[in-house]
């Protein structure tokens, strides 16, 4: 196989993982407000007089509860993405050291 072509792999992965770590931090962003928002809205829940305002309450924390989970789901085949370009950038940047 060529150098250029083990370079343009490499880069090609580079990007990819960059791609990959923006995502995770972009979710991971997402998972905290929503913790947030659960707190902020949790606390509220106990000052709630009103049976329609604490059910609406509690609908909202279900929602993001449930994009919570969604969230941690991603984060893991994030993770698992990142493992397996990680694995393949350092074999290919080891197919482009010279033989020596």
């Amino acid at each position: 196989m060529s150098i250029s072509f083990t370079t343009s792999i490499i880069s090609r992965l580079k990007r990819e993982i960059s791609d990959l770590q923006k995502q995770g931090a972009a979710d991971k962003s997402k998972k905290d407000k929503a913790l947030a928002k659960i707190k902020q809205l949790q606390k509220s829940v106990k000052l709630s007089s009103s049976p329609t305002d604490l059910s609406s309450k509690m609908t909202q924390i279900t929602k993001l509860n449930d994009e919570v989970a969604r969230l941690d789901a991603s984060q893991l085949a994030l993770t698992k993405q990142l493992t397996a370009k990680n694995a393949e950038l350092r074999q290919q940047q080891a197919k482009e050291q010279p033989k020596g």
